[in-house]
């Protein structure tokens, strides 16, 4: 254990996520294989769970596919993985010596998880921390994706250890952060902004979930909570406000039944207007 100073500084970057004058912001970047081309790596992130975080990573990964890119996931949260699900993906992953191949969806999209490398999806993962981000960064570094223009981490809800390593060790390009329109939208979303803030990453913008419900006779749209919160949070921070999800029993079955990339509507538009300004890293 590195010796800690009388600053309180221990010297061991990859577990602290100040952004202090001594640190390297790049020192802590894995390298991926060098048959991988990945232009842009776009987090999408909460501050609590249950706002619908791996559906919009899952939205906007089909949205950049219709777009014509090349598209991956990386689902880094561990130990409650639903991309597969959402994409009716099954079975286990296979690699060679050189790495391991992603899963590829119906209409091409590159995709990892954990749940690809059990040997049943239901069993869980009771892993510690360290083990959990040592996965992660596995599966940035050890998969085999190629050529990809864009690539969304689904990360778990929160600021703990498996957020901090994707901000650290991937080369990301900004964060989506995910919310809902309750009263806790204000305190959520300026956690996982501040949390950016301090990691020197963009916050690209936020999207809200749950933000109305369709009548189904009259397509009236109907807001059963609080209206207005998340743009006004939007607005004093600074972000654009990307889209309002509506709360669509017909999504839920298309998930449900691993059908997401048919999901009739685009709900994402100024987000995949947005992700398409993105200049690439490689000329």
């Amino acid at each position: 254990m590195a010796e800690e100073t009388k600053s309180g500084c221990t010297g061991d970057c990859s577990s602290c996520s100040a952004s202090c004058g001594s640190r390297d912001p790049q020192s802590l970047i894995e390298p991926t294989k060098e048959l991988n081309h990945i232009r842009h790596v776009i987090g999408v992130v909460s501050g609590k769970g249950g706002v619908g975080k791996s559906m919009v990573a899952s939205l906007l990964a089909v949205a950049m596919r219709r777009a014509g890119k090349e598209v991956a996931v990386l689902d880094a949260d561990i130990t409650g993985p639903s991309i597969p699900k959402a994409f009716g993906i099954t079975g286990r992953a296979e690699g060679s010596e050189l790495g391991i191949f992603p899963a590829v969806s119906e209409t091409g999209i590159k995709i990892m998880s954990i749940n690809l490398m059990l040997e049943q999806p239901d069993a869980p993962v009771v892993w510690r921390g360290p083990v959990i981000a040592g996965a992660v960064k596995q599966f940035w570094s050890d998969v085999l994706w190629n050529d990809v223009d864009y690539m969304f981490v689904d990360c778990p809800p929160g600021t703990g250890d498996v957020p901090l390593t994707v901000f650290q060790s991937l080369p990301l390009d900004g964060i989506i952060v995910v919310s809902s329109p309750q009263d806790l939208v204000s305190m959520i979303v300026k956690k996982a902004y501040k949390m950016a803030e301090m990691m020197n990453i963009p916050v690209l913008g936020i999207v809200e979930n749950m933000s109305y419900v369709k009548c189904p006779d009259c397509g009236k749209e109907i807001h059963l909570f609080a209206t207005g919160k998340t743009q006004n949070v939007a607005d004093e921070l600074g972000v654009p406000l990307l889209g309002e999800m509506p709360i669509d029993p017909d999504l839920a079955t298309l998930v449900d039944n691993g059908c997401i990339e048919r999901v009739p509507s685009d709900y994402l538009q100024k987000a995949t207007d947005l992700l398409l300004t993105l200049k690439d890293k490689e000329a």
